[in-house]
């Protein structure tokens, strides 16, 4: 039984070393994601034009709320993100909005069943549409 135990911690230990990191994702290169979050891409949704690029990211992880709201807040302004207003309600969360050179930016952070659920959707103009109009 003593033997068994030694080989369960060590194929666990082997198993956790040999995982790599995943990589946090947000889809946009100046809206970092806290650390200890999980991107769920079920739940997610891009949408990408040719001149605008809107998405609603959902992750989840077991953070504390509030200090995922600071680390947000904190992280955005100084990718340049202009910190419009925050509200919240009990049993609804946090909203966090943001404004970038025209583009907007919003963090719903709320408590689920068994951890904290992050919303992040933002649009992003990428180019000003041309004239479809003909004379």
């Amino acid at each position: 039984m003593r033997y068994l135990s030694i080989a369960v911690i060590l194929l666990t230990i082997v198993g956790c070393a040999s995982t790599p990191p995943r990589a946090v994702q947000s889809g946009f290169e100046d809206i970092p994601v806290p650390k200890g979050l999980e991107f769920k891409a079920d739940r997610s949704t891009i949408i990408e034009s040719p001149s605008v690029k809107a998405a609603r990211q959902v992750y989840a992880g077991r953070v504390e709320p509030e200090s995922l709201g600071t680390a947000f807040r904190t992280t955005l302004e100084a990718n340049g993100w202009r910190h419009i207003s925050s509200t919240s309600a009990p049993g609804h969360g946090t909203t966090q909005v943001y404004e970038k050179g025209g583009n907007s930016l919003q963090v719903l952070i709320y408590e689920g069943w068994w951890n904290t659920l992050v919303e992040v959707t933002t649009t992003r103009v990428l180019a000003a549409p041309g004239s479809t109009t003909t004379r």
